[in-house]
């Protein structure tokens, strides 16, 4: 039978309800008093914008909410988002010396959240533009979270902006692509207006290489971003695929997004296939919205997924199964998904895994959800931007300090460049070609954030994750010479 909605929108809801609820003053009080304030921080060094973390948690401590909201935003103007979505356990909070002591680290995620609610939820303007225009125009290709750090940063350094967005409303996979329990639509949507506020302006609707030409937007413009991020989920290639009841797992998420949510189709028995973080994410939010059953199916092992051990562990507490060392050979049915065929895997020896011969068999469902990673856009970039360098993966290959990339004048960042990492990789990236911008066209070099330590130091680092970020898994590594973290971090 066809694939029909479970649960009603109350249940729904609830289901869907965040997993960590907003601090009470009283409680974001409690835990900012439990910071050490550092010098030298390791928590900023580990967050990519670089946030003055001890600086907007001791404003926390004194009641100063707008000032602590500045502080964050001042370094990522999605830092609401961030503070949902980020994993801190591998960056801010894992870098917390309190782990030194044996304690908690300190909630900095929740902490942000609490300053940055404040500001957005009494429409505290905290963000200002440059006082004067320079004149000078940038376009910027998508509205995902690299082009909204891109923009706000440029609105600050005094120009024009003017995002270009394919779908109806702004935010990239910060509005249709990350789940529920964790960023709803709405909290993604205020960002968005909070960088309107600054004077960007968003033309929504409009596919460049449809609506209208790269060389067409060029003529208008001085330089251009290309925050296109990523294209579909890879095919599996296998017969069936095309059934319905097969959805890719973005799509499945964006319907979560977009629709009532008691006319959200769901299967009773559903299979996931992958095993990273958006895996997760459709197999939590599959349980979440009615499924009786929802199983992750991945062809390595415990050890090999790319899923963070947090998401993981949420996925085991929302009753998933998980399925390893299993492979798909065929999606079952005629007209609808009735099963899908599976065979064993084994490691070969050389770091793959092969098939077992003899050891097919059939998963009974009614859904299957692929989530295998997303395609580069090789051929939407090669259309658009002829002659643009990309690296052997598909990725856009850009000057690291600057964000330009091998055209004049056409500068890039994120999922595009970097080929999936955080969205407070993308903000950064989208920063920091701004700068890089701006000390073209402008001549000017914008330093910083830098730690008060490292004030009037010279050379790098700064002291600041913007400028050096280090991720906790990476800092354990050169401490002890490995490392018991994934090394898919």
């Amino acid at each position: 039978m066809p694939l029909e909605p479970i649960l009603t929108a109350e249940q729904v809801l609830a289901n869907l309800a965040e997993i960590e609820p907003a601090y009470s003053p009283q409680e974001a009080r409690v835990e900012a008093n439990r910071c050490l304030y550092c010098f030298d921080a390791p928590c900023i060094m580990a967050c990519p914008t670089g946030i003055d973390i001890p600086a907007f948690i001791k404003k926390i401590s004194h009641g100063q909410l707008t000032g602590s909201a500045r502080t964050i935003l001042e370094s990522n103007v999605l830092g609401g988002s961030c503070a949902r979505v980020c994993p801190t356990s591998v960056l801010c909070e894992g870098a917390c010396v309190m782990l030194d002591r044996d304690q908690a680290p300190i909630k900095i995620g929740r902490l942000q959240r609490h300053a940055v609610d404040h500001v957005m939820d009494n429409d505290i303007q905290v963000l200002h533009p440059a006082e004067k225009k320079n004149g000078k125009k940038v376009a910027l290709i998508g509205s995902g979270p690299a082009s909204l750090g891109c923009a706000a940063e440029l609105a600050r350094l005094g120009y024009e902006a003017i995002v270009y967005e394919k779908s109806e409303e702004p935010g990239g996979l910060n509005t249709y692509g990350i789940a529920y329990y964790k960023l709803t639509p709405e909290v993604s949507l205020k960002e968005v207006e909070l960088v309107r506020q600054l004077g960007v302006e968003f033309r929504t609707g409009v596919e460049v290489g449809r609506d209208i030409s790269l060389a067409e937007i060029q003529a208008t413009h001085d330089a251009v971003f290309l925050g296109i991020g990523l294209g579909q989920t890879y095919r599996l290639g296998i017969p069936g695929e095309n059934l319905p009841g097969v959805a890719e797992a973005l799509d499945f998420i964006k319907h979560i997004h977009t629709r009532p949510l008691n006319h959200i189709p769901v299967g009773r028995r559903v299979a996931v296939i992958g095993c990273g973080n958006t895996a997760i994410d459709a197999v939590t939010q599959a349980k979440r919205i009615g499924a009786e059953e929802a199983v992750i199916i991945y062809r390595r092992g415990e050890a090999d997924m790319p899923a963070y051990a947090f998401e993981y562990a949420l996925g085991r507490k929302d009753g998933c199964a998980f399925l390893f060392h299993a492979a798909p050979v065929a999606i079952e049915g005629d007209t609808e998904v009735t099963g899908i065929t599976l065979i064993r895997t084994e490691p070969d020896g050389r770091g793959n895994v092969r098939p077992v011969p003899g050891s097919e068999f059939t998963f009974p469902c009614d859904m299957v959800i692929k989530a295998l990673g997303q395609e580069k856009q090789v051929n939407l970039l090669e259309s658009i931007a002829p002659g643009i360098a990309l690296d052997r993966a598909g990725r856009i290959v850009i000057d690291p300090a600057t964000g330009q990339t091998n055209l004049p004048m056409v500068f890039s960042g994120g999922d595009a460049v970097n080929g999936g990492r955080e969205v407070v990789n993308a903000v950064a990236d989208g920063k920091r070609a701004a700068r890089g911008m701006h000390q073209i066209l402008g001549g000017e070099v914008v330093e910083g954030p830098i730690q008060t330590t490292r004030l009037g130091v010279s050379g790098r680092p700064l002291g600041s994750g913007f400028d050096q970020p280090v991720r906790i898994a990476e800092t354990s590594k050169a401490a002890f010479g490995t490392s018991s973290f994934s090394t898919h971090f």
